[in-house]
């Protein structure tokens, strides 16, 4: 019962972070439900992807708009802007293998183990 509770909480705290845009704290409270170890329904697995979803996608927008004032800078021979871009570029790579290590790592262990039915474990494979 207090897992239910619980579960109930993290949950809610997922749909408030989703409606105030805060997906890392989206995924936080979904990863405590994951965590649980029962099998997420259809809209809490949906919650989590939708967090993931959007904690990687910025990600992914910021090295690419830094990949791109990279090629700028280079083409306009500002060798100290692409040295720091540069530099500057492997945090948010590091920032974006943490967090798809983080999801795979999720997935293995707390998420395919206690899937029951064919639908959630294909849902997590594709994911």
């Amino acid at each position: 019962m207090a897992s239910s509770k619980g579960r109930e909480s993290f949950v809610y705290i997922a749909k408030l972070a989703k409606q105030a845009e805060r997906y890392n704290e989206m995924v936080v409270a979904m990863k405590k439900a994951a965590n649980l170890g029962v099998e997420l329904t259809v809209e809490e697995r949906n919650l989590l992807f939708f967090g993931y979803k959007n904690v990687v996608g910025s990600r992914r927008s910021a090295w690419r708009i830094l990949s791109s004032i990279e090629q700028k800078e280079e083409s306009e021979g500002n060798e100290l802007h692409v040295k720091r871009i540069r530099e500057y570029r492997p945090n948010v790579e590091a920032e974006l293998s943490t967090i798809c290590f983080d999801i795979i790592t999720l997935i293995d262990e707390h998420l395919v183990p206690p899937s029951l039915g064919a639908e959630s474990t294909v849902f997590w494979c594709k994911m």
